[in-house]
């Protein structure tokens, strides 16, 4: 369990966190929004739960006090502000992913049974369209960018204006509503890597202790600028991109889009960021070509032999050119969501660039542990945070098992589901489905999820993920997905086999290499280069090559039934 080593607020619900955080932070800027290239628009904190309260109180007048409401659309200040109109007094939150084809979308409008929804302009075709279905409860919409409503749908703007009036002349429903921390106020939809997905019901304690915890362990203040990047529906920038940063007194800017990250940092002057693994790989392979086009890659590699063992603050002064490549302001990067490999964990940190990875689930409000300036080990999640106990259950001789946690961050169920729930809750500890190893100081080491392992004629077990980290560090590999494959009619008899997504242009550039069968030989010879590096039991001994990408969730999670699923019917 790690220590807290910063003083943080107390907090008893997300309303108690608005409160207390109007006083102490109100004047300071929570929003930088950009109208237009170099025009800017601000809201203070005072502004910011002033709206909250306004959209809150004409959403009770709308007859939606109790009810569940869904949200959809880009990240963007609206979609916060209804965000917390919706928990801080009025209802449920239904948080959906804007990735989602209309049919699903439709599917789970049905399974939550929300009755109203605020949207973007780029699903109000959708929205519209599933409105009419007789299968959901759908009664409102409510559009993000209209400034007046328009028939049968409202606009945001224009309730938050309404709102006002009914304050003024007032109306307190929403301001003086009790919330009770223990009950369901959020209702997120898992990914569903393997199966369907489940509705996690979560609710303010779960969140508020959440941030309470990563609040005592980040050294993240009023003074920060974090820029919001991951979809906002997904828990991990819901939780430690926007409620932290208003939690903290931060100020938020949003991101242009993936290609816009480093021109964002610099824009912005960005302190803070929470993302995956694969933007901070791209970010460094975009540092490393600007060193090598002006000739200073040697400079600095030797630099960072000869800094190794400095400090964070003088690796910071010496690599200073580096860090005004991405705004000269970056204090803190935490990654989530997925793996980080750990060779370029430990180059962000050489260079003096705190590089954090922390882990979590959806299940889990999502922080379970997390690497910080103080307490980090290079290729580990960290320690659990404060309020969360971590252990290993049904260890092999390796000391890998299923990683369990108990904490208040802890769902309080699945939707409509008592069996599923029953399933990772018991005796108060969630069984994660991920398999891990902890050290002697409280380190945690994920290796791979419990449902992926493949085990072997002799008992061994292969973690894809792991192999899969080795695999894509080939030039030219996108990202590939590794499989058990059965060799003789002894079921048991599975030999290692991968699946490799390639990028022509890359493998041509660097191998001088066209066709698909000289392609194959080119990926073949590197598989066996990284079969020489491990034992041999855990040996690649196949390997299909494609362009095209694999089938992954929406957050970008490959979904293995559905790939050996697609692997077998090619091969049929």
């Amino acid at each position: 369990m790690e220590k807290r080593i910063y003083d943080y607020l107390e907090i008893r619900d997300l309303k108690d966190m608005l409160n207390k955080t109007k006083n102490l932070y109100g004047e300071k800027t929570a929003y930088k929004i950009k109208i237009e290239q170099g025009k800017y628009k601000t809201y203070t904190h005072k502004e910011v739960r002033e709206m909250v309260d306004n959209l809150g109180t004409a959403l009770i007048n709308l007859g939606l006090k109790g009810k569940r409401i869904a949200i959809i659309g880009e990240n963007r200040y609206e979609w916060e502000i209804a965000y917390l109109s919706i928990v801080c007094g009025t209802g449920i939150v239904v948080p959906l992913d804007k990735s989602l084809p209309e049919n699903e979308l439709e599917d789970l409008v049905e399974r939550s049974g929300i009755e109203a929804i605020f949207y973007t302009k780029n699903y109000a075709k959708s929205i519209e369209k599933i409105k009419y279905s007789e299968k959901n409860k759908l009664k409102h919409l409510i559009a993000m960018d209209l400034e007046v409503h328009t028939e049968g749908v409202y606009s945001q703007n224009e309730l938050i204006q309404n709102g006002a009036k009914l304050i003024k002349e007032g109306n307190r429903e929403f301001i003086e509503a009790q919330i009770n921390p223990e009950e369901i106020s959020i209702m997120l939809f898992t990914s569903g890597t393997t199966s369907k997905s489940k509705a996690v019901l979560l609710s303010h304690k779960n969140i508020c202790s959440n941030l309470m915890d990563i609040g005592s362990v980040l050294d993240v203040t009023e003074n920060d600028v974090l820029l919001s990047v991951l979809p906002i529906h997904h828990v991990f920038e819901c939780t430690v991109g926007f409620l932290f940063s208003l939690y903290k007194g931060a100020k938020t800017v949003f991101c242009d889009g993936l290609r816009h990250i480093v021109e964002n940092l610099n824009e912005y002057e960005v302190t803070v960021m929470a993302c995956v693994p694969a933007i901070y790989e791209r970010i460094f392979m975009m540092v490393r070509r600007q060193l090598e086009k002006h000739g200073k890659l040697e400079e600095i590699l030797d630099k960072e032999e000869k800094y190794r063992n400095s400090s964070m603050e003088e690796k910071k002064e010496v690599f200073k050119e580096i860090h005004n490549m991405l705004g000269g302001k970056i204090k803190l990067f935490i990654s989530g969501a997925a793996a980080l490999d750990y060779k370029i964990e430990e180059k962000y940190r050489l260079l003096g660039i705190n590089l954090v990875q922390g882990y979590g689930l959806t299940e889990t409000s999502p922080v379970v542990a997390i690497g910080t300036n103080k307490y980090y080990k290079t290729g580990s999640i960290g320690k659990t945070v404060p309020s969360v106990e971590a252990k290993i259950v049904d260890a092999n001789s390796e000391g890998i098992g299923e990683l369990v946690v108990k904490g208040p961050s802890v769902m309080l169920g699945y939707f409509n589901d008592e069996n599923a729930t029953n399933g990772v809750i018991k005796d108060n500890w969630f069984y994660t489905g991920d398999l891990a190893k902890i050290d002697e100081e409280g380190y945690i080491f994920i290796c791979g999820r419990k449902k992926s392992v493949i085990v072997l004629k002799n008992g061994k077990n292969i973690f894809p993920e792991e192999m899969e980290n080795l695999v894509n560090k080939i030039e030219g590999v996108q990202e590939s997905f590794i499989f058990g494959k059965q060799q003789s009619e002894d079921k048991n008899d599975i030999k290692i086999n991968v699946k490799i997504v390639f990028d022509r242009d890359i493998i041509k550039d660097v191998y001088k290499v066209e066709t698909d069968d000289e392609i194959y030989a080119v990926l073949s010879k590197k598989v066996k280069d990284i079969n020489k590096t491990m034992p041999k039991y855990k040996a690649i001994r196949g390997i299909i090559i494609t362009e095209k990408p694999l089938i992954k969730t929406t957050t970008n999670k490959i979904k293995r039934q559905a790939n050996l699923d697609e692997i077998e019917k090619f091969k049929n």
